[in-house]
């Protein structure tokens, strides 16, 4: 199939729609909803194995990157076009909106449920449960988005997450979440971060820059140290790269 094929066919951008939706309902509403029960490890857990099952249910039709930052890092390893990339992201920030505009109308239904700047949103100074301070919030999230993109980078030769790919990820988006949940809620994803704080409101909404700044600047870094480690080949180049020619491997 075409690049021109590809930009035109609807099947990636539902994909990472739906995924990304999937990941916050699922995964941000085991914070919002259940962490007094599963605590941390529980909710870290959640992160992963959300994101290992998208990894094998779209996996082969979109990549399953589901996740802004790692879109830029497959753009700055030349695996896909901008024009593509846009459509990614887009499509992942609604699918994100969406998502939590699902677990709100939950969450609201809970009797004293807390919702006003919290919500599963990202936060530091008093909004983070160590009270991590701008600085050291915004190095957490850019290490953690860089060791996440890096092994996604590592362990794909396309855009495509195939085979055993998703479990590296997944185990990756586990273990940053036990360091980051403490420090920031850990975003290491903007979209994530952009929809529920769209819903907690307040602070949620003046804190969110940093993560969508830092993630993106992650992204980029793992992007470079990936090929400085790993010997670049055609496998990487944009020509043999695009969502829909991963279903034929």
């Amino acid at each position: 199939m075409s690049a021109e094929e590809v930009e035109t066919n609807p099947q990636p951008y539902a994909a990472e729609f739906l995924g990304t939706l999937l990941l916050v309902f699922f995964a941000v509403g085991a914070a919002v909803l259940s962490s007094e029960y599963i605590g941390t490890l529980g909710v870290a857990l959640s992160f992963g194995f959300t994101l290992l099952a998208l990894a094998y249910a779209i996996g082969p039709i979109s990549g399953c990157h589901v996740n802004p930052a790692v879109t830029l890092g497959m753009l700055m390893a030349r695996r896909m076009s901008l024009h593509t990339a846009i459509r990614y992201w887009i499509a992942q920030i609604v699918g994100a909106i969406v998502g939590s505009a699902l677990l709100f109308l939950v969450a609201k239904q809970v009797p004293g449920l807390q919702t006003d700047e919290s919500f599963g949103s990202n936060g530091f100074g008093d909004r983070s449960a160590v009270h991590i301070n701008a600085f050291g919030a915004f190095v957490a999230e850019l290490i953690l988005t860089m060791l996440l993109v890096y092994v996604v980078l590592s362990v794909t030769h396309k855009v495509a997450v195939v085979g055993f790919d998703g479990l590296p990820i997944g185990m990756a988006l586990a273990v940053v979440h036990l360091v980051g949940i403490p420090l920031t809620g850990t975003s290491v994803n903007p979209a994530r971060s952009i929809g529920p704080a769209l819903f907690a409101t307040g602070s949620a909404l003046t804190q969110l820059w940093l993560f969508i700044v830092a993630p993106l600047i992650g992204a980029v870094l793992a992007a470079l140290v990936h090929r400085v480690t790993h010997p670049q080949t055609g496998r990487d180049e944009l020509a043999n790269a695009e969502p829909a020619e991963s279903t034929s491997r």
